[in-house]
């Protein structure tokens, strides 16, 4: 079996270096998975590129890809899907918010015959370390929509740390841009019927200042796109 991680990275050159190192020394083969590490830099015009390009040469099995221009966190998650060889995708932002350590909870879910796997940051912590106030509330109001929406009995629905077997993330007809991946994926998986089991993992928020980059909008827009799926399923 093997195990394909997906990390989009934009103006990432603080940690990337570091968000490689981690992931590259995860003994996944204990798991019972090869794995391959595949970075789509999505036109960065800082050092990332740099950063990305040295650990590749320090370590085996990383793959970067590249967008020529910015185009957003979602389509630089599927740019990395076109080159995924493995059996199951991880994903795995470029910053630091979220520890490799967690990787074997997700990773044993799945060898149980899980088909998407969420990593919870409420399962460990009712309030995840660091998170801002009107995060904290926008994660619930979405993780009630996509409760109510598509009856999952999920506590997380905007993490980053998801699971999914290769060809059922494929077969969703992905089509998002930005910050929109996660609720595209929850609803879609929501309409083929397909159970996301919970794991709790570690967190550990980063603030704008630090680069975080979702902003008050991008919450609006996930609900938009639980509503939307809802009400016109697509095809």
């Amino acid at each position: 079996m093997r195990l394909s991680i997906l990390i989009p990275a934009f103006h990432e050159e603080k940690t990337i270096a570091e968000v490689l190192g981690r992931v590259a020394s995860v003994d996944t083969l204990a798991l019972g998975f090869e794995k391959e590490i595949i970075v789509c830099d999505d036109g960065s015009s800082d050092g990332t590129v740099r950063e990305i390009e040295r650990a590749c040469e320090e370590h085996a099995g990383i793959k970067l890809v590249r967008h020529p221009q910015n185009r957003g966190k979602g389509a630089a998650i599927r740019t990395a899907l076109e080159h995924a060889t493995g059996d199951y995708v991880l994903i795995q932002d470029a910053d630091l918010e979220y520890e490799v350590s967690d990787y074997p909870a997700m990773i044993e879910a799945v060898k149980k015959g899980a088909d998407a796997v969420y990593g919870s940051r409420f399962l460990s912590r009712s309030y995840p370390k660091g998170m801002h106030p009107a995060n904290f509330l926008a994660n619930k109001i979405l993780t009630v929509a996509a409760n109510v929406l598509y009856n999952h009995e999920i506590t997380d629905e905007a993490t980053c740390f998801k699971v999914v077997r290769t060809e059922v993330l494929r077969s969703l007809g992905l089509t998002c841009e930005r910050f929109e991946f996660c609720p595209e994926v929850t609803a879609k998986l929501g309409l083929k019927g397909v159970k996301i089991v919970e794991v709790p993992i570690a967190y550990q928020a980063r603030d704008v200042k630090d680069g975080k980059k979702v902003r008050w909008t991008d919450g609006v827009q996930a609900l938009w796109v639980l509503l939307k799926h809802r009400l016109n399923p697509p095809a």
